[in-house]
């Protein structure tokens, strides 16, 4: 039995993490995925967090805060977080209904979101193999 396709992939780039949201997401979705991206930050030493929301026709009041929960538990487990892709339609009904992200970060596309990890934690480079010195 096929379990359909998936609603959020989460793939490793260098230091960094890029989750991609497909479709909306249920709240008990929202919670399984901040429980999986949690993990994996520690699982893989992330530096940075990209959560790319493009694909998303509607943020509600619960995503929206638990995007921002996701920011903070990531901060806490050593990396920083940027949503990419809020689309015009999604900023504004988000501002209309006074849904605030608080400070996180936020970039127009994944190229952006990866720039401003770049700046702000250095390049998304993979960990030196043990025993290797860099030069």
């Amino acid at each position: 039995m096929s379990s359909g396709p998936a609603l959020v992939s989460i793939l490793r780039q260098g230091s960094y993490l890029v989750a991609s949201v497909h479709t909306a997401l249920d709240d008990t979705e929202m919670v399984r995925f901040q429980h999986d991206l949690i993990e994996q930050i520690g699982a893989h030493r992330a530096r940075g967090v990209i959560i790319d929301v493009a694909a998303l026709d509607v943020v509600d009041s619960f995503a929206s805060r638990t995007l921002a929960d996701i920011a903070e538990m990531a901060r806490l487990r050593g990396a920083l977080t940027v949503v990419v892709g809020i689309r015009p339609e999604v900023a504004f009904t988000m501002v209309r209904l006074g849904m605030r992200a608080g400070a996180l970060p936020t970039a127009l596309d994944l190229e952006e979101g990866l720039a401003f990890l770049d700046a702000q934690v250095g390049p998304a480079r993979p960990p030196a193999a043990p025993g290797l010195r860099p030069r």
